[in-house]
């Protein structure tokens, strides 16, 4: 159980979460940002002083009742569960290696029949196992890097001496912030794999903005928000972006799309279009 890793993620989630968002009134005499504990504990159904301790990170170890309380009075997402029951010491087997690599062949077809639309899978680690054509003319070519720079981590937190031109987007931060908490995700679930702990290790050496937000422990994972990518060639393309969980596997499919008929519709077709290298992903 990491005490002081739980306890900042708490802080976060309870500081996120709004008071009518569950249901309770504002006041006029609030003063903290999001819920109070008591609030928190009230809807848990745990005492307050049992939260209290865990956000202070001086409570006993939770059980499974009390984690699950927790986690509905929180409002959280399939994976913050996850990492607040990691972060608790209830992990999953195989904790010194990440799961298979290997794209399931309905998923590896969902990608091909998008022909319209650009389309990613990824892993928990942020690493690009599959694409298609125009996702590949949307950021880059990923048949052209290393499998190790295939990593979508690498990409938007390379060295300061580095161009920064990958990737462009209006709210990198946001991007940022995503991408970091699916890593955190998959640190608690597989804390004792050598490959995460090399590339924390590494990312957190290189740069400072990614030190930063791991280390400040919040973790957010938008599942869909509207981005405003700055294409090279065709320009300021507005997509909204879904991600997708694959049942079973530790991936999702990320995929782009634009309102018909918008100018980002159109500049998605003019890409599709334009004279690129073939991109297929080897699924």
């Amino acid at each position: 159980m990491d005490k002081h890793a739980m306890a900042a993620f708490l802080r976060s989630r309870r500081e996120q979460i709004r008071p009518e968002d569950v249901g309770l009134p504002r006041g006029a005499r609030r003063r903290t940002p999001g819920l109070r504990r008591e609030e928190v504990a009230q809807l848990a159904h745990i005492s307050t002083d049992h939260y209290s301790r865990l956000e202070q990170a001086r409570g006993r170890h939770p059980s499974r009742q009390v984690l699950q309380g927790i986690a509905r009075a929180l409002r959280l997402s399939d994976q913050e569960r996850a990492h607040l029951f990691s972060l608790a010491g209830e992990v999953e087997h195989n904790r010194d290696r990440l799961p298979s690599r290997e794209v399931a062949p309905a998923t590896a077809a969902l990608l091909k029949r998008l022909a319209d639309t650009p389309a990613l899978v990824v892993d928990n680690t942020c690493q690009v196992l599959a694409w298609n054509p125009l996702a590949a003319a949307l950021f880059e070519d990923f048949s052209a890097l290393r499998t190790a720079d295939r990593n979508i981590l690498r990409r938007i937190f390379r060295p300061h001496d580095q161009d920064p031109t990958t990737y462009r987007i209006t709210d990198r931060q946001r991007l940022m912030t995503t991408a970091v908490s699916y890593l955190r995700v998959a640190a608690t679930h597989y804390p004792d794999s050598a490959e995460l702990r090399s590339l924390i290790a590494e990312l957190t050496a290189t740069s400072a903005d990614f030190a930063r937000l791991w280390n400040s422990q919040e973790l957010r994972i938008d599942h869909h928000v509207r981005q405003v990518f700055l294409h090279p060639q065709v320009g300021p393309i507005e997509l909204d972006f879904d991600v997708l969980t694959v049942p079973d596997r530790d991936q999702q499919v990320v995929i782009f799309t634009a309102e018909p008929g918008s100018s980002a519709h159109q500049n998605l077709q003019l890409l599709k279009v334009m004279d690129t290298q073939r991109m297929d992903a080897p699924v």
